[in-house]
């Protein structure tokens, strides 16, 4: 870029003359540069104002210099900059709050903007979304309030772009009610408004209220974009919407100029995933461009599905096709030979994994773990925890998990003692597949003990995931009254698997007057559940009650029931 400018009326017998440049040009430069981020010319520029000595005493060119710094992220600079600057109005001040609130320096904004109230200079809108951002991105609700108080006494709170800022802060702190009435509040809102409450939400884990608030915006007329479409799909997913999902589709096809995007497809194909309409999925995955996220969302679905096979077809398929998988992928794929007990299929997966450096990661480790535990190969299961360079509590648990799958429970205290000993806090997913091993071993004392220990040692309260293993355990060993007395002090609900364990221990130890009693329950506790029927049958079957092994086949064809026929994985070349 030249900074000096040849004056086009020079001869070529004579010097060429330069023409300087104004302070107010220098100034149009700036801005240029400001909008663009072209850094490096403007620095270039900012030389050229040192030498021509322009910068001194020029609060014009200085303000424009700091804001040019603030938004190219260069705040070291800019503040340097800042410091000089004499007579500093709002603009300067706010430029400096943006820069860095902007850049990461969540906690430099909030102390800049309390010294500009002690300069005496007042906030105004353009200060405070900056500010409340630096609070939220800090997840500081104390300050965030007050912030919110001084808006409230200077009126501000209802200009759209403040009020958008609130919306954004509260949705940080995940306090949707307080975003809520600010919503409710404001005069006048826009489109970011809207997209701010769906997303915020979305991200809490309402999907519900998001949906509503979807609908809401519809009804005021108020035209969704991509935003509003990514923010809003992934709750239809999670709720399992297919119908809002559908009609969104629909909109989408109908406005697809600028909407349908690869966001938006990728959110669209994993709410007919998470809806098991693979069908659709299919569809809208093989009419657009496809990325990672697009293979891993139906790689998922299909795994959701019951479909492994097709699961582990589209691996393939997305390799052949050039896309590079990521952490996701290979839990989704490894999972997928879970499902159908693919040890030749996870093996290769493992060497491809361990090519493309994968294995180095701890989820990739887990997921290794787990998937040749229920492959039945547990010596590769242990070989994987040994080689991982970093192991997480999910990395032992599932390493607890696999021994105990292998009823190796011994070998799983083991493990638990060492990862104890690792200063590794279990948590109550460790504490029910150690349970699980105690059980899966008749490891009765053991079991009882640890059991103890997960509010005395552990602080916390049993779940109905570990009174389940308990009664399992108790059962197991034929201990069916102190199994029913523990069901009956339970302090949550009993859950119809832990009536249908107790009821199987009932078969295998012959005490028809228990099961009944336990069968009973189970009837109540949901009437249209085929196990407990079949279970009792089979009892009654056993001690030659036919006329009682007849009535209960009644109830069950009276209700139309049918039991879910059980099937083989057997791995072939």
């Amino acid at each position: 870029m030249a900074l000096l400018l040849l004056n086009p009326l020079n001869s070529t017998r004579e010097k060429a003359q330069t023409r300087y440049l104004t302070s107010l040009q220098c100034g149009t430069l700036l801005q240029s540069f400001t909008n663009s981020k072209s850094y490096r010319q403007g620095k270039q520029l900012h030389a050229y104002m040192i030498s021509s000595g322009l910068l001194l005493i020029n609060t014009y060119l200085n303000t424009k210099l700091s804001a040019f710094y603030a938004i190219c992220g260069r705040m070291s600079e800019a503040h340097l900059i800042f410091d000089n600057i004499v007579l500093r109005n709002s603009f300067t001040w706010n430029s400096m709050i943006r820069g860095y609130a902007c850049n990461g320096f969540s906690l430099n904004s909030i102390a800049l903007y309390r010294d500009m109230l002690s300069f005496g200079q007042k906030a105004d809108n353009f200060t405070y979304p900056f500010v409340l951002k630096a609070c939220g991105d800090l997840l500081d609700v104390q300050i965030g309030r007050k912030i919110h108080s001084e808006i409230v006494i200077r009126g501000l709170e209802s200009d759209v772009y403040v009020g958008n800022s609130l919306l954004a802060m509260y949705s940080k702190f995940g306090d949707m009610d307080t975003a809520r009435k600010s919503f409710d509040r404001m005069p006048k809102r826009d489109l970011t408004s809207w997209n701010t409450m769906i997303s915020g939400y979305t991200k809490s884990g309402d999907p519900e209220e998001a949906i509503s608030i979807f609908s809401l915006m519809g009804r005021c007329r108020e035209r969704a974009d991509c935003a509003s479409l990514v923010s809003i799909l992934p709750a239809c997913a999670n709720i399992g919407a297919l119908k809002l999902g559908t009609q969104i589709h629909g909109y989408v096809s109908r406005n697809i100029n600028g909407l349908l995007d690869t966001f938006v497809t990728n959110s669209l194909i994993d709410v007919y995933c998470n809806c098991n309409s693979m069908v659709y999925a299919r569809r809208l995955f093989e009419m657009f461009e496809r990325d990672t996220v697009t293979w891993n969302s139906m790689i998922f679905g299909y795994a959701r599905s019951g479909d492994a096979f097709e699961s582990l077809r589209h691996f393939c398929r997305m390799i052949s096709e050039g896309t590079d998988p990521d952490q996701v992928t290979v839990i989704a794929v490894l999972g997928s030979c879970n499902q159908i007990s693919a040890l030749q299929f996870g093996m290769s997966v493992h060497a491809f994994l361990t090519r493309k450096g994968f294995s180095r990661y701890a989820v990739v480790g887990t997921a290794l773990i787990d998937m040749y535990a229920k492959c039945g190969s547990l010596d590769c299961s242990c070989r994987v925890f040994e080689e991982m360079p970093e192991k997480n509590l999910v990395s032992w648990s599932a390493m607890i998990a696999g021994y105990g799958l292998h009823g190796m429970g011994k070998e799983a205290i083991a493990i638990f003692n060492q990862m104890k000993t690792n200063h590794i806090r279990p948590d109550d997913i460790t504490l029910t597949s150690l349970l699980s091993a105690c059980s899966h071993s008749g490891l009765v004392e053991e079991g009882c003990d640890i059991f103890s220990k997960i509010t005395e040692e552990f602080d916390m309260k049993p779940k109905v995931e570990h009174y389940s293993c308990m009664v399992d355990l108790l059962g197991r060993v034929g201990h069916l009254d102190q199994a029913y007395e523990l069901i009956k002090t339970m302090k949550v609900k009993p859950t119809l698997d832990i009536w249908a364990s107790l009821l199987f221990a009932c078969r295998v130890h012959h005490n028809v007057k228990l099961a009944e009693n336990v069968a009973l329950n189970a009837f109540d506790l949901n009437p249209n559940a085929v196990v407990p029927y079949i279970s009792l049958s089979n009892i009654y079957a056993i001690e030659k009650r036919w006329d009682d092994v007849e009535r209960v086949r009644a109830m069950v064809r009276s209700k139309r029931l049918k039991k879910q026929p059980g099937c083989s994985y057997v791995e072939l070349e």
